[in-house]
């Protein structure tokens, strides 16, 4: 009987030695693979954390979100507090006291304890068998006191992120010249995920007005910041107002998924389910934030910017400043009035408050995409001007819509016309900085930023007054008016001179343009010539 020969066996491979070799090279081979994973992830990191790409990225997830969150609370807000009060109002009855608020739709009380701003109406043509002749069966109608008062309510509410957003911008702008953009970025998602949280689980007309006021605060960090950092990143005027195109298209998507989003998660899942989403996809950004933009770091501007006075005091900042506040006023007293507007006159369920907005992100969306490019090619001041044109007469249009379908027209040349604004007025004030000022970012887009939450504060407070005083028509009478009567100052921009110092840097260039000129070069000539001056005074 033939046996194996074990020094041979071995030899092969085959013995237990090269069993327990191997074994013992499995723990190193794995641990190798691990790190040739992380290795290959680190590089991939550290590749990223240096991309315009990546930056871009992030600042449109960043802003997708908040204007989502922003939008998400208009079909949702006047619909739940004023569910909210009925219910109120309806336990009050009940519990036989006597009504506190006039939120009452239908209800059956006594005669003699009906709240102020409603009238007794008896629609029972017939006696209803079962009753005794002394209880009579009534219904409340509404009166239209009640739209005029919430109106005024709401628009307080909605107008809290912008006019805490009016005072904390400057302060960003300043800060971020001082430490960079990366902390305040991130600052931003943090205030923003409590605010979402807050949305969530606040059942009183109080709570929502802190949400809302706190989410201002994130916002302007998420905004200045991320506008700022991606000027610098994008220092060509024709890639940055590409990119700064795609950044809106981010905005006017979340203007267009929040209120259709919000109304359908109210309509059949509950308050909380919109928020919570939110809040989970804010989450995630903010875990990739962290990964790519090192947040713990402080990167300070290598360059003093323009003071926010100084820019302030430039006629043509004052002009692009004034051109995105007043379209996005219009668009502040539309979203502010138009639900209660509908519920009064159309009787639209919670479903049409949403939906009724639809058109005029999806023309905002299409807007900015497409004029992000074409703007730059046409003329930024005609863009500008054709859009606060096309705003008013849609505005002054919109009231004569009797359905949710007649609402389709105007929305959509609203929603166009401001994507046509937008992309024209934020790229041409980052480049009036570089021609005119120094090339540091934050504090400009500060204000385009203040522009935007002016537009936003007065709005909707300003607009619940013209309701409650004169009606829904003349409010969008007066703000299309005034869109049209501002679109020839337009004109001004057309052909904005550099400053002195800077001109004098362009004709070395062979007469280039300053559009073609970017902000990097501007600022390393600037610097050279600050240098060469400090040399002559010191041979002097």
């Amino acid at each position: 009987m033939l046996r194996p020969n074990s020094s041979l066996s071995t030899s092969l491979g085959t013995g237990p030695a090269t069993c327990e070799m191997r074994q013992c090279l499995k723990p190193s081979i794995s641990l190798a693979l691990t790190w040739l994973k992380e290795l290959r992830m680190w590089q991939w990191l550290k590749k990223a954390r240096q991309s315009k790409i990546m930056v871009l990225v992030i600042v449109y997830l960043a802003l997708f979100l908040d204007y989502t969150l922003l939008t998400v609370v208009v079909p949702i807000i006047p619909s739940y507090l004023y569910e909210h009060h009925i219910i109120e109002l309806n336990m009050s009855v009940s519990l036989g006291q006597p009504p506190t608020a006039p939120h009452l739709e239908k209800s059956t009380v006594e005669p003699g304890n009906e709240p102020d701003g409603y009238e007794w109406r008896n629609t029972t043509d017939k006696a209803i068998l079962g009753l005794e002749p002394t209880s009579a069966v009534a219904q409340f109608s509404i009166n239209e006191s009640y739209f005029a008062q919430e109106n005024v309510r709401i628009g307080l509410l909605f107008a809290s992120k912008a006019i805490v957003q009016l005072f904390v911008n400057p302060v960003v702008g300043v800060l971020t010249n001082r430490i960079g953009y990366h902390i305040p970025m991130f600052s931003g998602f943090v205030i923003l995920f409590v605010s979402t949280i807050m949305y969530a689980f606040s059942n009183t007309y109080i709570h929502l007005f802190v949400a809302r006021a706190l989410q201002g605060i994130g916002s302007s960090c998420s905004s200045v910041a991320g506008l700022g950092m991606l000027a610098s990143k994008y220092t060509d005027d024709h890639e940055r107002g590409k990119a700064i195109g795609i950044v809106l298209g981010g905005v006017a998507l979340g203007v267009l998924i929040g209120a259709p989003f919000g109304s359908v998660m109210y309509q059949f899942v509950g308050k909380s389910s919109p928020f919570l989403t939110l809040a989970a996809l804010t989450f995630l950004n903010g875990v990739l934030q962290l990964c790519i933009l090192q947040p713990t770091k402080s990167t300070p501007e290598s360059q003093k910017g323009a003071s926010l006075l100084t820019l302030l005091r430039d006629p043509y900042i004052l002009i692009a400043t004034g051109s995105l506040c007043f379209s996005n006023m219009a668009i502040a007293m539309q979203e502010q009035a138009l639900p209660m507007w509908m519920i009064e006159t159309m009787n639209s369920p919670n479903l049409h408050l949403g939906l009724a907005f639809l058109p005029s992100t999806i023309a905002y969306m299409l807007g900015t995409n497409l004029f992000g490019v074409l703007a730059n090619k046409m003329g930024r001041w005609l863009c500008s001007l054709t859009g606060m044109v096309i705003l008013g007469i849609s505005m002054i249009l919109l009231p004569f819509s009797t359905n949710i379908f007649e609402l389709i027209g105007p929305g959509c040349g609203a929603g166009f016309s401001i994507g046509m604004i937008d992309s024209s007025m934020v790229p041409i004030m980052g480049h009036l900085v570089d021609i005119r000022h120094v090339s540091v970012y934050g504090s400009v887009f500060a204000i385009a930023d203040v522009a935007l939450c002016m537009g936003f504060a007065i709005g909707p407070s300003l607009g619940g007054a013209i309701v409650k005083a004169f009606g829904f028509h003349w409010l969008m009478l007066i703000i299309g008016l005034v869109n049209i009567a501002y679109s020839p100052l337009c004109i001004i921009l057309r052909n904005p001179p550099a400053n002195e110092e800077k001109m004098m840097i362009l004709n070395q260039y062979n007469g280039a343009d300053a559009s073609s000129y970017t902000s990097e070069r501007f600022g390393q000539e600037i610097l050279m010539t600050e240098a060469d001056h400090k040399e002559m005074e010191s041979t002097e």
